[in-house]
C-alpha cells in the first residue's frame, strides 16, 4: 500500500469513528458509572478514617494497588462488554480497524502511567504519587483520541488533566502529608475525586444529554 492509500485509509477510519462517536458515547456511560461508583466506595473508607481518627486507616501498599486494579478490571471489562454486544448488534467485528486506531493512541499513556503508578507503589511506596500519575497519564490516553471521540470524552480528558495537575500543586505544596504515617488517605483522596467523581458526572452527563437525531431515529 502506497503513502496515499495508506493516508485514504486512515481518514476513512477516523472517519467512520468519528460518524460513530456518539455511539460509543452511549456505551461507555454504564461501564463509566459503575468504575465511577466503585471508585467512590473504595476512597471513602480511608479518607473519613483518617479524618475522624486522625490516623491512616490499616491497608498495605499491595492492597491499595489489588484494590484499583480491581475496579480497572471491572470497569474495563464491563466496557469490552458492551462495546461487543453494541458490535454484534450492528453486525460488525468487535475489533475492527477503528478499534486498533484508537487503542493505537490510547495505550501508550496508559502503559507509561500504569507501569510508573506500580512501580512507585511497589519499591517508593508512594501511593500519592502514583495516584497523580494515573490521573494524568489516564487524562492523556483520552486526549489522544481527540481526534475521532465524541465531545465529552476530551473534555473528560481535560478534566483529568486540569484536576491532575491542581491536585499535584496542593500536594506538593502541602509538606504536612510528609507527616502522616501513610499517604493511603490523600491517595485516596485523589483516586476519588478523579476516577470516582469526574466518571459519575460524566455518566450522568450522558444519561440525560439528548440523544443524537440518528441515534433516536433507529
Amino acid at each position: 500500500m502506497s503513502h496515499t492509500e495508506a493516508a485514504l485509509e486512515n481518514l476513512r477510519i477516523i472517519r467512520s469513528l468519528m460518524e460513530k462517536a456518539h455511539i460509543y458515547r452511549a456505551v461507555s456511560a454504564p461501564a463509566a458509572l459503575t468504575g465511577g461508583a466503585l471508585a467512590l466506595a473504595a476512597s471513602i473508607w480511608p479518607v473519613w478514617h483518617a479524618v475522624a481518627n486522625q490516623g491512616a486507616a490499616a491497608m498495605c501498599d499491595r492492597c491499595f494497588l489489588f484494590t484499583w486494579l480491581i475496579i480497572l478490571g471491572i470497569a474495563s471489562g464491563l466496557n469490552v462488554i458492551l462495546l461487543a454486544k453494541e458490535a454484534r448488534r450492528r453486525g460488525q467485528p468487535f475489533v475492527s480497524e477503528g478499534m486498533r486506531m484508537a487503542l493505537r493512541a490510547f495505550a501508550p499513556p496508559m502503559l507509561v502511567g500504569g507501569m510508573v503508578g506500580i512501580g512507585l507503589i511497589l519499591f517508593l511506596h508512594n501511593l500519592t504519587l502514583a495516584a497523580l500519575i494515573w490521573v494524568l497519564c489516564y487524562g492523556l490516553a483520552l486526549l489522544a483520541t481527540a481526534g475521532f471521540s465524541p465531545r465529552s470524552l476530551v473534555r473528560l480528558g481535560w478534566g483529568f488533566v486540569i484536576a491532575g495537575l491542581l491536585l499535584f500543586l496542593v500536594w506538593a505544596l502541602n509538606r504536612d502529608v510528609d507527616l502522616l504515617s501513610s499517604d493511603l488517605a490523600p491517595a485516596s483522596l485523589v483516586m476519588g475525586l478523579t476516577f470516582g467523581l469526574l466518571h459519575v458526572i460524566y455518566a450522568l452527563a450522558v444519561f440525560f444529554s439528548p440523544k443524537p437525531a440518528q441515534e433516536a431515529a433507529k
